[in-house]
């Protein structure tokens, strides 16, 4: 029988001729990113050696600019250790800063057919580039800056087959929250995309789904490598690279078809992402103090267009704080130059630095006691973006934006055709 993406990735790194689920393999590492939290002391170790600078990136992104001493003696620290042993690729405050995740995306890190580790869980968002990419936990990532490898086990996988093209008001968010609502958790599994309404979405649109992925728990999240993904890595990379594709006889756990045409906009409520989301229509009405647009799931031009295009002309509503955190410094610029950060500080928005910040508690937009908020960032756990209290609703950047507007949620349809 043959193998699925993530099965050749894994065979091709670790020198097997084929991999199966249940196998434990060791595998080379194209890219190892450290982000500011390994650099904290009760996290950090003093490194005596690296496998190789070319193969490392230095990230700051969870807490930038240093909202405390702890975050800035981090950042210090990051800093000694790139220049300590000549680490080139190093995303300061202002200097190419951004969210790890987007940053890979802007820079080429993860090209079709590698493997990419970071210790953020949200790695997984690298897979969109037809890669191997996955979070691992804090000492893992010592041992892969070292050793330049880590072990894996492989799991069994789950394809989904994207058919059909969003309406103009539906996004990739829509689509992650209609799977992880209906099928849950994909605990030690792997999930594989592809299907005729991939062509359909845009690069930033299929990373938001790789990215929420972490989600459901899955091991790795891929995508199919297409003439727009080729088109994509080669402009920003002149790194050689291989798509791979999956066996015609590729076993799977399960092959679920998902119509990208029939979805709807859908909201998770508080607390958990999978098994929680209803349609936008049974929310309609719940009043909202903050509304949070960026993440490395949700902040890309794509989503910061989204947004302006609902907003356009308009004023959020009295009473609501509406942040907006572009995912990098590229993106930043490029919402900048098209004109539509002046359009989202026109109607009221909050533009923050490319950070973290909100969407994990950090800084930029914490929650206080029994306040409401919509995010399309990566999580609504209980206390994830504040106070312990307070209720954190998941959309897509057109619904966030809607609510805005009205100061509860709205579906994004009475702004958009």
């Amino acid at each position: 029988m043959g193998m699925t993406i993530a099965e050749k990735i894994l065979a091709a790194k670790s020198g097997r001729a084929k991999v199966s689920p249940g196998d434990v393999v060791t595998v080379q590492l194209d890219t190892i990113i450290l982000f500011d939290n390994n650099f904290v002391p009760s996290n950090w170790r003093d490194i005596q050696r690296v496998c190789d600078p070319e193969r490392i990136v230095v990230v700051f992104d969870h807490r930038v600019p240093a909202p405390n001493q702890i975050a800035a003696g981090a950042h210090r620290t990051g800093r000694e250790f790139a220049k300590r042993f000549g680490i080139r690729r190093v995303h300061d405050v202002g200097r190419e800063q951004g969210i790890s995740h987007q940053l890979v995306a802007d820079y080429g890190y993860a090209v079709p057919g590698s493997t990419l580790v970071c210790s953020d869980s949200h790695t997984c968002s690298g897979g969109v580039f037809n890669a191997l990419a996955r979070g691992v936990g804090g000492p893992d990532i010592i041992y892969a800056a070292v050793k330049g490898e880590t072990w894996f086990r492989c799991g069994e996988t789950i394809r989904y087959e994207l058919e059909g093209k969003l309406s103009p008001a539906v996004t990739a968010k829509d689509a992650f929250l209609q799977i992880a609502g209906v099928h849950g958790d994909h605990a030690t599994q792997n999930v594989e995309y592809g299907g005729s309404g991939v062509a359909g979405l845009s690069i930033n649109a299929r990373k938001t789904i790789t990215t929420m992925s972490a989600e459901l728990s899955a091991e790795f999240a891929t995508f199919e490598c297409d003439d727009a993904l080729t088109q994509w890595v080669k402009a920003r990379t002149d790194k050689a690279f291989t798509p791979v594709k999956p066996d015609a006889d590729a076993t799977y756990k399960a092959i679920r078809k998902v119509d990208l045409g029939k979805l709807e906009p859908l909201v998770a409520l508080p607390d958990s992402v999978v098994n929680n989301s209803q349609p936008v229509a049974a929310l309609k009405g719940t009043r909202i103090d903050q509304a949070y647009i960026g993440s490395c799931a949700n902040g890309t031009q794509d989503d910061l267009e989204l947004a302006a295009a609902v907003l356009k002309g308009k004023r959020v509503a009295h009473g609501v704080r509406l942040i907006v955190v572009p995912a990098s410094q590229t993106v930043y610029r490029d919402a900048l130059k098209s004109g539509a950060i002046a359009t989202l500080m026109d109607a009221g928005a909050s533009i923050a630095p490319p950070t973290c910040g909100a969407c994990g508690g950090g800084h930029m937009g914490v929650l206080a006691a029994e306040e409401t908020c919509i995010t399309s960032s990566t999580r609504n756990f209980k206390g994830r973006m504040g106070e312990p209290s307070s209720r954190v609703f998941m959309a897509s950047p057109a619904t966030v934006a809607a609510s805005a507007l009205t100061g509860a949620i709205t579906d994004p349809r009475e702004f958009l055709n």
